[in-house]
């Protein structure tokens, strides 16, 4: 699945929907970089693609990178309250309440 979606990118193709299939793909794959990467340029295409902001908090927080994490859940957050995603939502509350319980003291 994932070579298909890089060689639509390599034709020329970007957007939000591709970028984020890219980030999921490679985030099964544990390549978090390469996640991180493709899922801030879905957020780029559309900020407001709650998905997109749950999937790259989970890379930024697989990379040790706390604080892009939630900042990430948190512009999910606000993107799906405002698309009406209750599902997302909830999903990263859940996330952002573990990512506080887990604060390093």
């Amino acid at each position: 699945m994932r070579e298909g979606l890089e060689k639509l990118l390599a034709s020329g193709q970007d957007n939000a929907l591709l970028r984020f299939g890219l980030g999921n793909a490679f985030l099964r794959e544990e390549n978090h970089a390469a996640a991180a990467e493709h899922l801030s340029r879905a957020v780029e295409h559309n900020p407001q693609y709650s998905a997109a902001w749950k999937l790259l908090g989970k890379a930024w927080l697989a990379l040790g990178e706390r604080a892009k994490a939630e900042s990430a859940w948190q512009q999910g957050m606000q993107a799906a309250d405002a698309n009406g995603d209750a599902q997302t939502a909830k999903e990263i509350t859940v996330f952002l309440k573990r990512l506080h319980k887990e604060q390093p003291q």
